[in-house]
């Protein structure tokens, strides 16, 4: 076995050798790329809410340090969309990790069908958002839409709903077609977490003369606890800063019923021309979600 030596420089510090200089040459190119679409637009953005830019008066753009914070945090129409987005994200979420539980218990049995179910399970996360979101637009249509269909054919409705257009439903409608889109992965990461299980554990829970349901408590959702941090911290972050559906589904209404965090940002940025406050609501945004996330690698995470 031959050991290649570094020439040392004569400040000391060790040279490059030539596979070290060959490997910097070939991922320089990468790197200028990360640089320029990833980590200059981020601190670029940061520079940009310091100011009150706005592109219908290009010439007039004023050093503000953090009054776009400042403001925000005054905006009562800002909190509003905060709150809407902690609806959003609770209900979502909650559905997500529950459904997908149940999905991933039910598919680590053996039945006949597993295999096609598995395959029909992964539908609606090959489907794009915006696929996704023009059907669940279809299907909520208050002139065809399935969904007024069905009920109407069952006899639950006697007459054709609006069902976007209800501003007590609205939320919780757009939380349905995110959670049908999201739990195919949720119950493939649950699933994982299940399959780790050892049976020794199970078997000696038999022998201790454990119940169903004690076997789940104390030795199933203990394992999955990896599972569950992974799908709380993804799941958290795709719906606090999803925008695909209030897009496509509602543009924000009707009135301001679906103004969450996202869309207030599209608004001030690209509807308002407020590219500075956007950017400072953009860093809110990005902000709590990395309190979130910490706050559930923390706390989940030390008890795995």
């Amino acid at each position: 076995m031959t050991e290649v030596a570094h020439s040392t420089a004569a400040g000391g510090r060790p040279r490059l050798g030539y596979e070290d200089r060959s490997a910097a040459l070939f991922l320089a190119p990468v790197m200028a790329v990360l640089m320029g679409v990833a980590v200059f637009p981020i601190f670029y953005s940061l520079y940009l809410s310091f100011f009150r830019i706005k592109l219908t008066r290009p010439n007039r753009t004023p050093f503000v340090w953090f009054e776009n914070y400042t403001d925000l945090l005054s905006d009562s129409l800002f909190w509003t969309s905060v709150m809407r987005t902690v609806t959003f994200s609770v209900v979502s979420v909650v559905a997500i990790a529950v459904i997908a539980l149940l999905v991933s218990l039910l598919l680590n049995q053996d039945f006949r069908g597993r295999r096609v179910l598995s395959t029909i399970l992964l539908v609606p996360w090959a489907i794009p958002y915006v696929a996704n979101a023009l059907m669940w637009k279809w299907i909520y249509d208050s002139g065809y839409g399935a969904l007024n269909g069905v009920l109407y054919q069952m006899d639950f409705i006697d007459k054709y709903m609006i069902w976007l257009g209800d501003q007590d439903k609205t939320i919780f409608l757009i939380a349905n077609a995110f959670v049908w889109k999201e739990v195919p992965l949720a119950t493939i990461l649950l699933l994982v977490s299940l399959k780790s299980i050892p049976s020794d554990l199970y078997q000696a829970a038999r022998v201790d003369g454990a119940t169903v349901w004690q076997r789940f408590v104390h030795v199933t959702l203990p394992a999955m606890k990896p599972g569950f941090m992974l799908v709380m911290i993804y799941e958290t972050m795709m719906a606090i800063r999803h925008f695909d559906l209030f897009f496509i589904l509602t543009e924000g209404g009707p009135g301001d019923a679906s103004h969450v965090l996202s869309w207030e940002i599209y608004v001030e940025t690209f509807r308002n021309l407020s590219f500075g406050s956007g950017a400072a609501m953009s860093y809110v945004l990005a902000l709590v979600t990395f309190g979130l996330s910490y706050t559930f690698i923390r706390t989940l995470g030390r008890r795995i």
